[in-house]
């Protein structure tokens, strides 16, 4: 299980901008000095989950919407950067080092032309990030919206499978035994739009949809499904973690043949990250992790 001075570390790496950046601190030169990686171990030792023997493949997906440089005329380019790296990576990036790296290209001149500014952006974004992260890092730069948005087809908002106003929803602390199996078996997807967490550091309240892709001889029920997942209401983790989590959770409790996990956070501070885990790859649209296609956005994106 996860220590207590593993917590103390991950917080005390995580909040290293927290409280200390803004104003003055906002960089106009470009920065990547602010860019803090988190070892993924300090989070995955609580679920047994073995850094150099993953029972998952997947990625993490970042979508930065406020990202601008200017070109050595001055002219300012402005669009959207999707940032995509393998969740089998050492480290993730922190969020708020994210944004605050990000920033320090506002003022930044690169490229005599807005073509020249783009690629060069791509380019030094997944420079820095490759370096501090220790992985190939991908990125793409959307300057317009793309005439073709993908999302995530065939999962039924869990509304559309159980009555949400008839069961009991009382935990709000993680709790994996909230889990139950059925006598069904086959493929179960589905979408719940309801999922909250917390911020690890800060503890402010993160929104998304979580979708489920899972094949077991026996599945688990819809209800109890829905109970798990209002139970990380109140627990505070990275959005990365709570995929994990939720990924282990459902290995252990089923078994499954074959099995999905997805999370589409709300961005905050003008970024959502998209945590995505699977026992296959074939499972995950190749759209999702291929920077040059755009991810449809959830309502709450």
């Amino acid at each position: 299980m996860i220590t207590s001075t593993n917590q103390e570390t991950v917080v005390k790496i995580a909040s290293t901008h927290l409280g200390q950046k803004g104003g003055e601190g906002y960089s106009e030169v470009l920065d990547p000095s602010l860019l803090v990686a988190i070892p993924r171990y300090l989070n995955r030792e609580t679920y047994e989950i073995d850094d150099d023997n993953l029972p998952f493949t997947g990625y993490d997906v970042w979508n930065a919407y406020e990202v601008s440089a200017i070109t050595t005329k001055g002219r300012p380019v402005v669009g959207m950067l999707k940032i995509v790296y393998r969740a089998d990576s050492k480290y993730h990036v922190e969020s708020k080092s994210l944004k605050l790296y990000l920033n320090s290209l506002n003022m930044t001149r690169i490229g005599e032309t807005g073509e020249e500014c783009i690629k060069l952006l791509e380019t030094i974004v997944s420079g820095d990030l490759s370096a501090v992260l220790g992985t190939e890092v991908k990125v793409k730069f959307f300057e317009n919206t793309p005439e073709k948005e993908y999302l995530l087809e065939g999962y039924p908002r869990i509304q559309t499978l159980t009555d949400l106003d008839n069961i009991e929803l009382t935990t709000y602390k993680s709790d994996q035994y909230q889990l139950e199996k059925s006598s069904k078996n086959g493929i179960l997807k589905v979408d719940i739009d309801f999922l909250r967490s917390n911020c690890r550091v800060t503890n402010q309240p993160d929104f998304g949809n979580m979708y489920i892709h899972i094949e077991a001889d026996n599945l688990p029920t819809v209800d109890s499904l829905a109970k798990y997942v209002v139970s990380h209401r109140q627990v505070s983790h990275f959005h990365e973690e709570i995929a994990e989590m939720t990924y282990i959770h459902l290995l252990k409790a089923f078994n499954p043949e074959k099995l999905m996990v997805t999370c589409l956070y709300s961005r905050r501070g003008g970024i959502d990250i998209n945590p995505i885990r699977s026992t296959h790859i074939e499972l995950i649209p190749e759209w999702f992790y291929k920077p040059e296609y755009k991810i449809q956005k959830t309502l709450k994106q």
